[in-house]
C-alpha cells in the first residue's frame, strides 16, 4: 500500500511541476497586407498590423510576402497597441523572433512606418 503511495505522490508531483505548453495565438488567415485573423482555441480576432501604411501599388506583393512569413498555424505574439472599429491594433512577431511584421514589411520596400517608435 505505501509503495502505491509513494508512486501516486511522484506521478502527482511530476504533473504539478512540468510545464505547460503555452497557448499562443495561431494565424488562420492573412487578409491582406495589414490585416489577419488569429485565434486561441477559444476566440477570434482580427488583427491590424499597427504602424504600418501600405500602398495599393504594394499591396499584392506586400500580402504574398506577409503570407509567407506567416503560414497558417503559425504561432504569434501579440503586442496591443489599441483598437479601432472592433479590430485590435498590434505589433505582431512570430513565436521565437523578435522581428516585427511591420518592421519587416517596411525593410522589404512594401510599406511605411507611421510610428516613431516602431521596433525592429
Amino acid at each position: 500500500m505505501r509503495r502505491i503511495q509513494v508512486v501516486l505522490l511522484s506521478l502527482l508531483l511530476v504533473l504539478l511541476l512540468s510545464p505547460l505548453p503555452v497557448m499562443a495565438a495561431e494565424v488562420l488567415r492573412v487578409s491582406s497586407s495589414s490585416l489577419l485573423q488569429v485565434g486561441d482555441h477559444n476566440r477570434t480576432y482580427t488583427v491590424r498590423l499597427a504602424c504600418l501604411e501600405v500602398d495599393s501599388s504594394n499591396e499584392l506583393e506586400a500580402m504574398a510576402w506577409l503570407k509567407s512569413e506567416l503560414p497558417r498555424r503559425r504561432r504569434v505574439n501579440l503586442r496591443p497597441e489599441g483598437a479601432s472599429d472592433g479590430v485590435l491594433l498590434a505589433r505582431v512577431s512570430s513565436i521565437g523572433s523578435d522581428v516585427d511584421l511591420s518592421a519587416g514589411l517596411a525593410n522589404a520596400g512594401l510599406g511605411r512606418l507611421t510610428c516613431d517608435s516602431a521596433p525592429s
